[in-house]
């Protein structure tokens, strides 16, 4: 076991040499888990709020604040748009949620969906220098009720201070209704990442996938293992770059989405399954393992593994298949599994395997871009435009079966990305202001670098106070001690 470094670079290096693939995965899941309690409360949570503006003496206060503000309140009630210049409305987010499916965790009470909406705005903060305000909200009803009514209303009354929004960890259907209804009636963007974002980054990642095996689109057969939001998102994101809804088969828990579904068109919530149950598999097929022989590509996001996904349905894939297994925190096979079993190319949610498809590559410079040309909405040509750039970006490194998709590390690919969507708004008709694309992308970098300098300035004067290495001991020897 290596000495611990708080930059946690080689994470496998801390685990005994002689832990099996599977008890390091184990072990790794649990370590990061316990290391995220003892952080966040070493911190206190992890993001807070700064002023942007200075102050050069005490008049600055009349200044900032009453007496003068009072003509940034009579401008903007002249002219609302004026809300974009005369205050942080153009560069602010807003991070919704009802904490009702909280990446693997389910319904974890509205406070409890807290640490993921303060990690968004983390993200958004340092990968695209946008601000953000993490809201959970209390959604339900008199009959202690989810409902979706409540969030949508929400937003509406949020929507003069914020220049988009964010929705995250909707449970289904409830997520359909409100994401449509405010797309719809909302004149800013309103974005549900579980859904349009693991669309986005789902579809870079098998553009590229398909790049490197040399299949097109339009001729793959796909089975999707899930049909929440996120997977029926990425099947119409897929169907919309040029996929064949006939040789695409999708399964929730009770089986294949068909025409025979009578419980899906029976219950209105849940439309946009019927939607797929309408356009996809007309063959009927019902049996996963039938689904699965001689499949191109599989997309799981269902429930946690590891032993969700079967080797034997890999086993019976056509040649060099695909696996995206991307359910959080574990995913229904583990890659190594994956590629015992056949796998040509694998993929999973998380940064400690390679092909992380990953939301946290899509929204900083999906929202972005919408922000910088203050578009109205996302719509999903945006969508398909940001899958697109994240594809071409990492084809320009050097794409291989270990590298599909651009790393997190990798700033200038936000940029590009903004760009690209900022680009597609105009085109769209739904931006507020042309740009150009070399102003988006120079002005998303110059943003990202203030941010990166402030954080660095702030660790390196202490004011970020550096965690001891003891924290990491201690939640390495509860993952240790777990596996063992």
């Amino acid at each position: 076991m290596a000495k611990i470094d708080l930059s946690l670079n080689n994470l496998n290096e801390l685990f005994p040499s002689d832990f099996s693939q599977e008890q390091m995965a184990k072990a790794k899941t649990i370590f990061l888990k316990e290391l995220s309690l003892l952080a966040h409360k070493f911190y206190g949570g992890k993001v807070q709020f700064l002023p942007k503006a200075g102050l050069y003496g005490f008049n600055w206060f009349n200044i900032w604040y009453t007496p003068g503000v009072s003509k940034i309140s009579t401008t903007i009630r002249d002219d609302n748009l004026t809300s974009f210049d005369l205050s942080n409305r153009g560069n602010m987010v807003a991070v919704v949620s009802d904490s009702t499916r909280v990446l693997g965790d389910g319904d974890v009470t509205p406070p409890g969906g807290l640490g993921v909406m303060e990690g968004k705005a983390y993200l958004m903060k340092y990968l695209a220098g946008i601000d953000a305000v993490p809201l959970c909200i209390n959604s339900y009803n008199d009959q202690n009720e989810h409902d979706p009514q409540k969030v949508i209303d929400f937003v509406k009354m949020l929507e003069p201070s914020f220049g988009a929004v964010n929705l995250e960890d909707i449970s289904q259907p409830n997520c359909y209704k409100v994401l449509d209804t405010l797309r719809e009636e909302s004149d800013i963007p309103v974005w549900h990442d579980d859904a349009q974002g693991t669309g986005a980054v789902t579809v870079a990642g098998l553009i590229n996938a398909l790049r490197i095996v040399e299949k097109d689109m339009k001729d793959i057969r796909i089975v999707m293992y899930g049909a929440g939001a996120s997977n029926a998102t990425i099947a119409r994101l897929i169907l919309q770059a040029g996929g064949d809804p006939e040789k695409m088969i999708l399964f929730d828990s009770k089986g294949a989405l068909s025409k025979d579904r009578d419980d899906i068109k029976a219950d209105k919530r849940f439309y946009r399954k019927w939607e797929l149950c309408e356009k996809t598999n007309p063959e009927g097929i019902n049996d996963i393992e039938k689904a699965m022989k001689g499949a191109d590509v599989l997309i799981a996001l269902s429930k946690p593994g590891p032993d969700v996904v079967k080797p034997e349905w890999i086993r019976s894939m056509g040649d060099k298949p695909i696996v995206f297994a991307c359910a959080n925190p574990v995913p229904e096979i583990y890659p190594y599994a994956a590629k015992e079993a056949g796998a040509y190319i694998t993929a999973t949610g998380r940064g400690d395997f390679p092909n992380q498809v990953n939301n946290s590559l899509g929204f900083p410079g999906i929202l972005k871009g919408a922000l910088l040309v203050r578009s109205r909405s996302v719509t999903d040509n945006m969508a398909v435009a940001a899958s697109y750039s994240m594809a071409n970006y990492a084809e320009k490194k050097g794409i291989n079966p270990d590298y599909i998709m651009p790393k997190m590390d990798e700033t200038d690919m936000f940029a590009f990305e903004a760009a690209d969507v900022a680009m597609q708004a105009v085109k769209d008709g739904v931006a507020r202001v042309e740009s150009d694309w070399d102003t988006i992308y120079n002005r998303t970098l110059e943003d990202i670098g203030q941010t990166r300098q402030t954080i660095d300035m702030m660790m390196d004067k202490n004011l970020i106070k550096k965690p001891d290495t003891s924290l990491l001991e201690q939640a390495l020897n509860k993952a240790i001690e777990q596996v063992k």
